[in-house]
Formats: structure tokens, C-alpha cells, sequence
């Protein structure tokens, strides 16, 4: 990975992850402060928490994905290390999947003369679980990587003695 795209990536992940930390800070900030009144119609107030849930989950796979970028910057991503990223991404995709659906549930309600909008939201909250399947794939992946890795230098040692 080039050194350009490495700062990309870095560049991204900061914006988003600037950005999550303010929209929760006005969302914490309109919740402590009380000065939104709900009409009603739509429930805010867990909505507004389930968000903020949702953004949680997002920050922390960004935090994964930055500590791998950086293994791949020192070239040390294919150690046993890289799994507690890996996992913590995977964790994170599925909460945010738990997330959605219960904010899935929450909006239902309100959508019973148009019951294809749930069954839309539950769509996209399996298509969620469908990423972290991916990345669980990947991980099999680099699980397979370390292991030829390690192999490889037992063998290279070996050979280094035999020599």
C-alpha cells in the first residue's frame, strides 16, 4: 500500500470519525438540554439514542481499521496481532446491524398502512450482517496468510541451519 493512499485512508477515516464525534455531541447536547420539543408523531428521544449507539459502533471499527492501516504502513499486518482489529470490526458491523434493526422496530410502528419500508430497513440490517460475513471471510483469509507466513520462516530458519 502506497505511501499516498495510506494518508488517503488516514484522512478519511479522521473526517468521518471528526464528524460522528460532532453530530453525537449536538445529539447528546439536544437531549441533556431538552430545548427540542417532539411533536409526537415520531418517537425522537430513542431514536435520537439509538443514533448515537449506531455512531459508537462506526467509531470503533474506524479506530480498527486506522490500528491496520498503520500495521500495513510497518508491514506487520500479517501477525497474530492484526486479529484484535479484525474481530473488533466485525463486532462493530454487527452492532451496527443490531442497531438498525432496533430502530427498525421502533419506526414499524408508524408504518403500518406501508409495511415495505420495514421490510426495506430489515433488508438493508441483513445486508449489514452480509458485510460483516465478508470481512469474517477476510479474516479467514489473513488467518491463512499468518499461517503460510509463519510456515514460511520455520522453513527458512530450517533451511538456514541445514546450511
Amino acid at each position: 500500500m502506497g505511501k499516498v493512499t495510506i494518508r488517503a485512508l488516514r484522512a478519511v477515516l479522521a473526517v468521518v470519525l471528526a464528524g460522528t464525534l460532532g453530530v453525537q455531541a449536538m445529539m447528546v447536547w439536544t437531549l441533556v438540554g431538552g430545548n427540542d420539543p417532539e411533536d409526537g408523531s415520531v418517537p425522537l428521544t430513542p431514536l435520537r439514542l439509538i443514533t448515537i449507539v449506531g455512531m459508537l459502533s462506526a467509531q470503533g471499527a474506524l479506530v480498527c481499521v486506522w490500528r491496520l492501516v498503520a500495521m500495513v504502513r510497518r508491514g506487520t499486518i500479517f501477525s497474530h496481532a492484526a486479529f484484535r482489529y479484525v474481530d473488533g470490526v466485525i463486532g462493530a458491523i454487527v452492532a451496527a446491524a443490531l442497531v438498525w434493526f432496533a430502530g427498525t422496530a421502533l419506526n414499524a410502528p408508524g408504518q403500518r398502512e406501508d409495511p415495505g419500508v420495514t421490510v426495506v430497513m430489515g433488508g438493508i440490517g441483513v445486508a449489514i450482517l452480509g458485510v460483516a460475513l465478508i470481512v469474517l471471510v477476510l479474516r479467514m483469509l489473513l488467518a491463512q496468510a499468518v499461517a503460510r507466513d509463519t510456515e514460511a520462516a520455520q522453513l527458512q530458519a530450517e533451511l538456514d541451519e541445514v546450511i
